[in-house]
């Protein structure tokens, strides 16, 4: 998607900002034209990556990822550490973005899923390949808005308009119980929901979009992460609203984690004289 820049409100004060999170104040800001992808980079586009280039993931690396314990065979959600602040998390061996819950486990039937259990590097490294970049921060909020000026999410100030879901988020009681009441437990296609007013997918749910900037100056070690996942929700995570956002450590890879390519905009067309 062409994109033509220009200034926007970004940020936000309403009454769900996390505090720490650095959302606000509301400012303007002004972004050069650029192109975005519409989708997130899928599995099938990172396998022919991975093909291309014999690219080895830090989870390959590693030799595990963070896996979302309820996805896991009792046996190996058993034997699998958890973090002691977030015990939904398995680290498991095995665990990769062509195995994403482990050794057994594949990608039939989600090839048109994002890929996840990337880290900041992998996800830099697809862009170079395919031409691109990662977004800064402002470019991945003002193509989310689609437009919109500070609505809380990419369509609109209610999440459920009428009823009807428009993104892929935990509903029911977390870490418990997931409905799944908008169709999808773990990801969704990319293509899943109405795209927003640039005809961007899935900017809020599905999987956090790793960006090309630092969380903030004094956390150099940080790179900031936006949308929010499949495993968000309103009681613990909130951060599927447009202006929301976090940080991990670039090596860190999960299963809720991908990314969206950005890149230069288009040439414009030579114009033709006549001699």
């Amino acid at each position: 998607m062409e994109l033509p820049g220009g200034t926007f409100r970004m940020g936000s004060e309403d009454r769900d900002v996390n505090p720490g999170d650095g959302e606000g104040p509301v400012r303007a800001v002004t972004v050069a034209p650029f192109a975005v992808d519409a989708y997130a980079v899928t599995n099938a586009r990172f396998a022919a990556f991975v093909e291309a280039t014999g690219h080895r993931t830090d989870a390959e690396r590693f030799g595990w990822s963070y896996v979302f314990a309820k996805f896991l065979p009792g046996p190996l959600r058993k034997i699998s550490p958890r973090p002691d602040a977030t015990p939904w998390w398995c680290g498991v061996e095995g665990a990769r973005w062509d195995a994403p819950e482990g050794p057994g486990s594949g990608l039939e039937g989600r090839w048109d899923h994002p890929v996840g259990h990337v880290g900041w590097s992998d996800a830099r490294a697809f862009c170079a390949w395919d031409g691109g970049r990662l977004p800064t921060e402002e470019e991945w909020e003002y193509a989310a808005r689609g437009g919109l000026d500070l609505a809380r999410y990419p369509w609109g100030d209610d999440l459920t308009p009428g009823g009807v879901h428009h993104c892929n988020i935990w509903q029911g009681t977390f870490p418990t119980r997931n409905t799944a009441e908008d169709g999808y437990a773990g990801t969704a296609p990319v293509h899943a929901f109405p795209p927003n007013g640039f005809g961007l997918f899935n900017v809020s749910g599905n999987v956090w979009e790793w960006t090309a900037d630092t969380w903030h100056p004094r956390q150099p070690g940080l790179r900031a992460m936006r949308g929010g996942s499949y495993l968000c929700h309103a009681s613990y995570c909130n951060r599927y609203r447009v202006a929301a956002r976090t940080a991990n450590t670039p090596d860190s890879t999960s299963g809720n984690v991908g990314f969206r390519v950005v890149r230069a905009p288009a040439a414009p067309p030579h114009a033709h004289t006549d001699a």
